[in-house]
């Protein structure tokens, strides 16, 4: 496996970093309950932790990390921002739907590929904080 490889593997895993810092941004906008907006505010403050750390790897291996979420990510984000609805339970529900799509599951097929130890335990850590966050999702719907 070469640096080049596990650079764009990287890159992928952290434009989706953005993607999910933007739609967090969303949750806030929208958020009319504060402890809700409290909870996606400290969601979003940990992926942006994530986003750094992948952006650092990827540059001590040589590359040029990502600075946004991508074409594609920025069409997803239009739409998303369009389509949110209001309602607590539905925004919450939208917000478990990504995180366990995106940020657990897809992270998940993206980091079995070509990544080197020190890679591979950063990406776990990204999908880690994910899965703790669909976990604390979950929880304000219970």
């Amino acid at each position: 496996m070469t640096n080049e490889v596990v650079i764009e593997e990287l890159n992928t895993l952290l434009r989706g970093t953005y993607m999910g810092i933007r739609s967090f941004e969303h949750y806030i906008q929208k958020a009319e309950n504060d402890e809700l907006k409290k909870t996606f505010q400290a969601m979003q403050q940990e992926t942006k932790q994530n986003a750094q750390k992948l952006a650092e790897r990827i540059q001590n291996l040589g590359g040029v990390p990502a600075d946004d979420e991508g074409v594609s990510g920025s069409m997803h984000a239009f739409m998303h921002k369009m389509m949110l609805s209001d309602d607590i339970e539905k925004m919450v529900n939208d917000a478990i739907h990504g995180l366990d799509n995106y940020g657990v599951h897809y992270s998940e097929e993206l980091v079995k590929g070509d990544l080197d130890p020190e890679s591979k335990q950063i990406a776990h850590e990204v999908i880690d904080t994910s899965r703790k966050q669909l976990q604390k999702l979950r929880n304000i719907l219970q």
